[in-house]
């Protein structure tokens, strides 16, 4: 596909709390065995995209141990590949600012490529989207600009950050807002021709805008012809600790699980070789995602573990999340909890969040 893929970062705050104390957003644990990155850039290499760019600001060094030079997604290659980007601040001359920097300072990166088309995306919508459907509605239908939305049943909390869509029948895109009560949901990905980026780039730099997609296409809506592509799929937008929870159990629905996690269009992440998990006597586990290297003896209910957790007998974990290599001593009790990595419980703590506010406990503290 003649498309090369940029994954922005730049605009993404640390909305995670105590999960991005050590990290970005993009780099947090999900689904057990996941990050959050690794679903558009299996949507990217899923569309055969051998040409991605990972524009990053500041603590990525996990996301960097994450994606490594790309392997798990086929990326590792010597024409093209993963590229992790930072800003460049070596150009004395260089006004630009926002993430505008990003895409002036690596600016080789699209020069070099033969690609004449960029999708740009975040990493907040875990969704599995079919870029290639988008991208030739894109070429069919003659846009500056696609931008792929999700039309919602019902508004929740986390849909309030995001922007919407006012779309006409026949798919063009009248206005960009915040409109509190829109139900399209703009995903934060588009479509544009690399020419024309460009050239919207060049303008952004000269009158001092400082976001891409706001300043230099959202605020052209009406000169523009901006099309959107309806992701109809199943989908979650993490950009609060509780969007996070919610968006975790709500993989342990069977039907949503499988909806994500398409057999055709697979969700890749690092490889790490480890035993299956181990249910030992005494234990009972129910309507729960576990990981592999898991050693479990106690109960666990309606949750999910990531790889390597163990659970001692008599330990109790409920509508909570425990990732790697945590440990619950014998006679805990989880309940509506997040830990993140390297998280150890001694004996017959209790640690009860509930559903809207989740007790979240950062990596490797000992409680």
């Amino acid at each position: 596909m003649n498309m090369m893929g940029v994954i922005n970062l730049d605009n993404e705050k640390d909305f995670l709390n105590e999960l991005t104390y050590f990290r970005c957003g993009a780099a947090v644990p999900f689904a057990g065995r996941y990050r959050l990155i690794d679903f558009v850039l299996s949507s990217m290499t899923n569309a055969h995209l051998n040409e991605i760019a990972v524009f990053t600001r500041s603590k990525y060094r996990s996301l960097n141990d994450h994606l490594g030079k790309g392997k798990c997604w086929d990326l590792d290659i010597k024409h093209g590949g993963l590229f992790i980007l930072p800003p460049d601040w070596n150009d004395p001359t260089d006004i630009s600012k926002g993430d505008l920097q990003h895409f002036h300072n690596n600016l080789d990166f699209f020069h070099r490529s033969k690609a004449e088309y960029v999708i740009i995306s975040g990493s907040q919508h875990v969704c599995n989207v079919d870029y290639e459907d988008a991208y030739q509605q894109h070429l069919q239908s003659g846009a500056d600009v696609t931008v792929i939305y999700k039309k919602v049943d019902r508004l929740e909390t986390e849909h309030k950050q995001c922007q919407k869509l006012d779309v006409q029948a026949d798919g063009r895109v009248l206005e960009i807002t915040n409109e509190e009560y829109n139900n399209n949901i703009y995903m934060n990905m588009y479509i544009i021709n690399k020419s024309f980026l460009l050239q919207l780039l060049e303008e952004g730099i000269a009158y001092g805008a400082s976001h891409f997609f706001n300043d230099c296409i959202a605020s052209k809506v009406k000169s523009l012809n901006i099309q959107a592509y309806e992701y109809t799929g199943v989908h979650s937008v993490i950009n609060s600790v509780e969007s996070y929870y919610k968006g975790n159990l709500q993989l342990l629905d069977r039907k949503f699980y499988q909806d994500l996690f398409d057999k055709e269009l697979t969700v890749f992440t690092k490889v790490k070789d480890e035993p299956p998990a181990k249910y030992l006597h005494g234990s009972k586990v129910t309507n729960s995602i576990v990981g592999n290297g898991c050693v479990i003896e106690g109960t666990v209910e309606n949750s999910i573990l990531f790889r390597g957790v163990k659970v001692e007998k008599g330990a109790v974990i409920k509508n909570s999340i425990i990732m790697q290599r945590g440990v619950i001593k014998e006679g805990s009790v989880m309940e509506h909890v997040i830990l993140d990595k390297d998280v150890s419980v001694t004996n017959g703590k209790r640690l009860i969040g509930n559903e809207q506010i989740p007790f979240v406990i950062p990596k490797r503290k000992v409680i």
